[in-house]
């Protein structure tokens, strides 16, 4: 009998970090892989077919991070003062989004997992896994899970919970045509969390300081990937706050700013870093970026936000 697809332990991994699950497609391994203790797609369910991917690290609006939307089923660009929502590339429809952190363009499973490394192919369906494929722990609603780090995002009224391309959380409002790019979609607000990597800086006062130029970049200004401007580009900043925070029982640190678009509405861009509270040696970015509009979340939804990220325990729980 043939082992049915499903997320099983996957066969390459080696030890380092947090363990993986890969896809069995019924008669080979995919390149889909997981987090074996935080996945949030139904046990038994495919990767959905990818949307526009996105490279991590890019330009855009708010945080570049693309998510897929729990609730829309639409991948969601963080850029700083909004979220950009991307479409699936093709000729026939659906828009690029940029409001928010612009959205990562190295390609990424959708749910979240990285592409594997190469594996070769089984010979005969019995070098497929022979375990039973695991399910997946239940997740609190009102959260949105970033097992990869160890903490969630809360959920507010009005807002819906997604995930980045990096298996971080996201976190994100109402969507509208992008005003300096209307053939993109942008988002009143929105929040990503990522592994705090490549920067130079390694306390949380020292990335969040580092961070939050390349945040209001990526989310307001220009992507360096098409020369796109969702908003036209940024002519100044103002820095509002800066100051240390506790998040998750840990010392954090965030810096806000205002920034000034050519077209559109403002934004208000802000990067939080602090220790992950259950993974060892980490640290973690949460981007955030809003429209200064009244059709935007009140900056106070940053602050709640920031209170309401919570430790997240292997089984999917808060801490």
């Amino acid at each position: 009998m043939n082992t049915p697809p499903g997320w099983y332990p996957d066969p390459g991994y080696a030890g380092n970090g947090p363990a993986m699950e890969r896809w069995w497609d019924g008669s080979a391994w995919s390149e889909y892989t997981r987090d074996a203790s935080g996945a949030a797609d139904p046990a038994f369910g495919p990767p959905p077919p990818p949307y526009l991917p996105g490279r991590q690290g890019g330009r855009g609006r708010g945080p570049r991070i693309a998510a897929v939307s729990v609730a829309a089923g639409v991948v969601v660009a963080a850029i700083v003062g909004g979220i950009v929502l991307l479409g699936d590339g093709g000729d026939g429809g659906g828009g690029n989004a940029q409001t928010g952190p612009a959205a990562p363009s190295d390609s990424a499973p959708p749910d979240g997992g990285d592409p594997a490394p190469d594996l070769p192919a089984p010979d005969s369906p019995s070098d497929g896994p022979t375990d039973t494929p695991s399910a997946p722990p239940s997740y609190d609603p009102d959260t949105a899970p970033d097992p990869g780090n160890g903490i969630s995002l809360p959920v507010l009224t009005g807002w819906q919970a997604g995930r980045s391309s990096s298996g971080g959380a996201g976190v994100t409002t109402s969507r509208y045509p992008c005003p300096g790019d209307p053939s993109t979609e942008c988002v009143r607000g929105g929040a990503f969390s990522r592994t705090a990597q490549g920067y130079k800086a390694t306390s949380a006062k020292g990335i969040a300081k580092e961070d939050i130029a390349q945040n209001a970049e990526e989310s307001y200004g220009t992507d360096e990937d098409n020369d796109r401007k969702a908003y036209g580009g940024i002519t100044s900043h103002k820095e509002l706050k800066e100051s240390a925070v506790e998040v998750a029982g840990g010392k954090g640190y965030l810096v806000r700013w205002k920034v000034v678009t050519k077209k559109g509405d403002d934004g208000v861009v802000q990067s939080l870093a602090f220790p992950s509270p259950t993974v060892p040696d980490t640290m973690v970015v949460v981007r955030f970026g809003f429209d200064e509009s009244d059709k935007a979340p009140p900056l106070g939804d940053m602050d709640k936000i920031v209170k309401g990220i919570e430790a997240l325990a292997g089984d999917g729980r808060s801490i």
